[in-house]
């Protein structure tokens, strides 16, 4: 596990050897990794935002600013590569940014940026046998001109990648020398496999390995990514540095988490998560030593004036291929930088608390809503929903309508009045019961279709105030119940997102006793009414309904979820694992019929490694049961 005093300590200690390897004439590089959230499809908009982070970064006297993975067209693009007129505007706006930046007065600092490229047709066949077609690519800009490129070597098609589908991998690593220093170029999935671009960039003697990444959160990924660092700049024999994506993009949200590793394996220098935040630090680094000559292989390519980029021979199946930006750091004056920061570690429930919120806000953002509303019934996950898009975009933009039947009990109409209470949302009440009578008097419904109809007419309500007033609609269903299919079509499931998709009952508890905890430690109202937290679970659909009425109790079905749903465990599996094989039965008997209603749910942000929708893929039409053959 990451310790950020152990890394605080190895800071302190190698600062006398920093201060002899730069007395020994080492280079000293001032790095700047921006952590920032661009948005897919808005190539101006993301112009603007590198323009801005890159005056910041020369405001700080870096030499170089990195960005995270497609900043230019933001990540993922999915089948926005199949169109050629958006591989186009990607391809053609990246000269035009190298130029905008020099006239703004930036043409000194290099700048590292990922967009789309392409060398052949976006639509996949017969080139992509001849190794051409779009590419994940990464550009080094400087003194107005494109002066390197790198086409991403791995392509994951695992998870929620599916990259082979969209791109052709590239076989050349570029490194680029920025005063003094070689530099080599990868991207994200690069660095989760051994060999490739970094035991390349071993051959080829770089001091620094620059590392641009789309790497989206899952829980405890924090934890999976130093080790991962240390290992490739291990086996690189250099510095890593490593810059992610931050903000929200449909359920995907990133985390930021962009750090520094030096070779023996410790971080000195870690960015705060889930914001955008620009990282700056003074690197002393082995100077680069060897050239090519430009009649080794091909000639130069036109760079920046004092720039050469030449070919080398192949290495790992890779090619080298060098360009010069700068053997010597600027004659300029640098305002002075406190020693490198590394961020403290988050506790699980705030590491998910911000996720969530941070991917709720931009969904909303991005999209153009202004407002949000949901059905407030004083359960606890409706409670946690309203907690979240509180956070998210500001109480007042919140709509929380209570829509109590003949079955709503006073203490749940009482705690979603408490909730908005403590809260500021713009509290609404609509009694249903009158609605259902009048369904009921045309078309006479009982049992299980009575207890549906009440969830349809509130999910009627919800989609008549989003058309009415343009609030995106949110629905309050968890990941245990989306499992197990314990919700109404076109009722409780209706909405336009769900903060709450990837999170499990049992972890839906422990978020909102954290969030009240966390504002009584700030000096602020907790959001959620204790009652909502302590009272059994219910619909609230039929007298004195409880959700383990039709559900085993949460913890016990949470633990089968994990291993059936996120670890694949067949029947004799979870048998093995330790479950009750009756409770086994019922459980995956449950998630198996429900997949066509997950189908048909909302995007939600995921915080797992196994979510509905992005990771977790199976037929509707499906007569394989766990337990026969």
């Amino acid at each position: 596990m990451f310790c950020p005093e152990t890394a605080d300590a190895i800071w302190a200690a190698s600062g006398h050897w920093r201060r002899v390897v730069q007395d020994w004439g080492m280079p000293r590089l001032r790095l700047a990794l921006a952590q920032v959230d661009p948005t897919v499809g808005d190539i101006p908009g993301n112009v603007d935002l590198i323009g801005r982070w890159t005056r910041s970064a020369r405001e700080a006297g870096a030499d170089l600013v990195a960005f995270p993975e497609m900043t230019l067209t933001g990540y993922p693009v999915e089948d926005l590569v199949f169109r050629e007129s958006f591989i186009a505007a990607s391809r053609s706006t990246l000269p035009d940014l190298a130029g905008s930046l020099a006239d703004a007065g930036l043409a000194d600092i290099a700048v590292a940026v990922g967009y789309l490229d392409a060398d052949g047709p976006a639509r996949r066949g017969s080139d992509v046998e001849r190794g051409r077609g779009p590419r994940n690519a990464l550009a080094v800009l400087h003194a107005g001109r494109v002066v390197a490129t790198y086409a991403k070597h791995h392509l994951p098609n695992y998870g929620v990648f599916d990259e082979d589908r969209y791109f052709v991998p590239g076989d050349d690593l570029a490194v680029v020398r920025i005063c003094g220093v070689d530099v080599a170029c990868t991207i994200c999935e690069d660095l989760w496999q051994a060999g490739g671009p970094f035991a390349v960039a071993a051959s080829a003697g770089v001091g620094l390995v620059l590392s641009v990444n789309g790497s989206p959160y899952e829980l405890d990924k924090d934890d999976v990514r130093p080790p991962l660092v240390a290992r490739r700049a291990a086996e690189a024999g250099a510095t890593v540095a490593y810059v992610n994506l931050v903000g929200g993009q449909d359920e995907l949200v990133f985390d930021g988490d962009s750090m520094v590793v030096e070779p023996d394996g410790a971080v000195i220098a870690r960015a705060p998560r889930f914001r955008e935040h620009l990282m700056v630090l003074d690197l002393d680094l082995p100077a680069g030593t060897r050239n090519a000559s430009p009649g080794e292989l091909g000639v130069p390519a036109p760079v920046a004036s004092g720039a050469g980029a030449v070919a080398g021979d192949r290495d790992g199946g890779m090619r080298v291929v060098r360009t010069v930006v700068s053997d010597a750091p600027p004659q300029r004056t640098r305002p002075p930088l406190a020693g490198p920061t590394v961020a403290d570690r988050l506790v699980d429930e705030a590491e998910v608390w911000q996720a969530l919120v941070l991917g709720l806000r931009d969904y909303v953002r991005k999209n153009g809503f202004r407002s949000v509303v949901l059905g407030l019934s004083g359960g606890i996950d409706s409670s946690v929903v309203a907690a979240l898009a509180c956070d998210a975009i500001g109480a007042p933009a919140v709509v929380g309508v209570s829509m109590p039947s003949q079955h709503s009990s006073s203490h749940s109409r009482d705690d979603a009045a408490d909730l908005a209470a403590r809260t500021g949302l713009d509290y609404r009440v609509v009694p249903i019961q009158p609605m259902v009578d009048g369904f009921l008097a045309a078309l006479p419904l009982s049992g299980i279709a009575v207890e549906n109809l009440q969830a349809r007419v509130r999910g009627v309500i919800l989609m008549a105030l989003s058309n009415q007033d343009g609030h995106l609609v949110l629905t309050t269903g968890n990941k245990s119940e989306l499992a197990v299919g314990y919700s109404t079509l076109y009722g409780d499931s209706v909405g336009g997102f769900n903060p709450v998709k990837d999170v499990p009952k049992t972890l839906v508890w422990r978020l909102a006793e954290w969030r009240d905890a966390e504002a009584g430690r700030l000096g602020q109202t907790p959001p959620i009414p204790e009652n909502s937290i302590v009272k059994p679970p219910s619909a609230e659909l039929r007298p004195g309904q409880l959700d383990t009425d039709s559900l085993p109790d949460y913890p016990l079905l949470d633990e089968v979820l994990a291993d059936y749903v996120d670890g694949d465990l067949g029947r004799d599996g979870l048998i093995a694992a330790g479950h009750d094989p009756a409770l086994v039965d019922r459980i995956v008997r449950l998630v198996d019929l429900a997949e066509y209603k997950r189908r048909q749910s909302a995007p939600g942000t995921k915080i797992s490694i196994k979510a509905f929708g992005r990771d977790r893929r199976l037929p509707i039409t499906n007569r394989f049961r766990e337990g026969t053959s």
